[in-house]
């Protein structure tokens, strides 16, 4: 049976993945809103304090002998970002109704749980419990803070928010601890409920329940739901590349420095795009891995992601940091190879084989097919997996290497030690 997506209300939309191999059931239920600097830590905020308790199950406690009784299904709260949107919610987990003890149904009640923490929680005198709030709120400012404990991921951030400064793709996940350090109960129970009264809500869930009984079930869980005024999600607009590169340099007390790139895709071909930063620094078999980092050993890590959405790829690499111009000059080089098309027959198949068991390994975990078509969604796209290695299987060689000779230096961005400081 195909993956079908459905409108059950105002902007409330199911993705229903027929599976009958799965133990387990995955019912996932998401917001999805612009992002924004002003908002973007107060909804990053919200799952985490909504999933502290419901009207009926006022507390972790009674929250959690609640799902006890369901045979331990779990309920996560998560944040993401997809595109320029920001999406939080709830994915929960549950035992599949052929393994449930007796038959006995399962989906109905953890849907109806879902449905009471989106639309139920508990609150004190029209807010959020303070005592909730102020704990929840610590953990998000220490999430956001404790990033820069992995400076990997750190620069990674940086590079982003100053290649796209000023446009929706540079705003982390998270926000910022400045915006966290401002939330105010009542200021965010008001964002609470513009959000469930005007956010999109994508609905997903995989396991072998007929698709009549996952709607019935859904409806019934999110009856209360207001959709006042549904709002649409932000389209993502290609980067513009800069004429000349911006470059920044940042000082912390660190050993290793952190060279990140930022490079602006003119192409469009999507597929063609992909493949070439396959070869260029998405795999183990690429050109950054093998060269940069493994024949002249100018780096510890050394990869590439291509961000579609944007239409950018951007390099993260670690270095030591007189390494740096020799490192740079050398990523470039092999940019320029990939364009060029100076590769072996081995390399280019080597790129397709790792995509194509990419996508051919999404079926077996429910998880990532969640979060596949939770970023079709929000991102405004509907191929599937299959879809997806189907024209990987077909793009040539020649349309790789033009695509990848519209890729350009935008951004570089580069962490130094202090003691490293001309």
């Amino acid at each position: 049976m195909e993956v079908t997506r459905t409108k059950l209300a105002g902007g409330v939309y199911l993705t229903f993945h027929p599976a009958q191999k799965f133990k387990t059931s995955l019912l996932s239920a998401q917001f999805v809103t612009p992002l924004r600097w002003e908002t973007a830590s107060a909804c990053a905020l919200l799952p985490a304090l909504l999933r502290r308790g419901t009207v009926s199950c006022p507390d972790m406690g009674t929250l959690s002998a609640r799902l006890d009784t369901l045979y331990g299904a779990r309920i996560d709260c998560t944040v993401r970002k997809k595109g320029e949107n920001q999406c939080t919610g709830f994915v929960a987990s549950l035992i599949d109704d052929h393994y449930a003890p007796g038959g006995e149904r399962l989906l109905e009640p953890v849907a109806a749980l879902l449905g009471e923490l989106v639309c139920d929680p508990v609150t004190e005198r029209g807010r959020f419990v303070p005592a909730y709030f102020d704990s929840e709120k610590a953990n998000l400012i220490d999430a956001i803070r404790s990033i820069l404990n992995d400076k990997r991921e750190y620069a990674d951030s940086r590079l982003l928010r100053e290649m796209c400064a000023g446009e929706a793709y540079g705003i982390p996940r998270l926000g910022d601890d400045k915006s966290a350090e401002r939330i105010q109960p009542q200021k965010l129970y008001s964002l609470y409920r513009e959000l469930i009264g005007s956010a999109r809500l994508e609905l997903f869930y995989s396991g072998s329940a007929s698709r009549e009984r996952v709607e019935q079930a859904l409806r019934t869980a999110f009856a209360a739901l207001p959709r006042e005024d549904v709002r649409d999600t932000a389209p993502a607009a290609a980067h513009p590349a800069r004429e000349t590169p911006h470059s920044v340099s940042e000082e912390l007390d660190v050993t290793q420095g952190k060279l990140g790139m930022g490079l602006a895709c003119g192409s469009s071909d999507h597929t063609a795009l992909l493949v070439g930063n396959t070869l260029f620094g998405g795999s183990s078999n690429s050109k950054l891995f093998l060269n940069v980092r493994e024949k002249l050993s100018l780096c510890y890590y050394a990869s590439s992601v291509y961000h579609r959405q944007k239409g950018i790829i951007t390099v993260s690499s670690g270095i030591e940091f007189e390494n740096y111009q020799r490192a740079y000059d050398e990523i470039m080089a092999q940019l320029r190879a990939v364009q060029e098309g100076r590769l072996e027959d081995w390399e280019l198949e080597g790129a397709r084989s790792t995509l194509l068991n990419a996508y051919a390994s999404m079926g077996d975990s429910q998880g990532k097919l969640e979060n596949f078509y939770l970023g079709q969604a929000a991102t405004g796209n509907h191929e599937t997996p299959e879809d997806l290695a189907a024209a990987v299987r077909e793009v040539t060689p020649e349309r790789i290497f033009s695509a990848m000779k519209t890729v350009s230096l935008d951004t570089v961005y580069f962490l130094r030690g202090k003691e490293a400081a001309e």
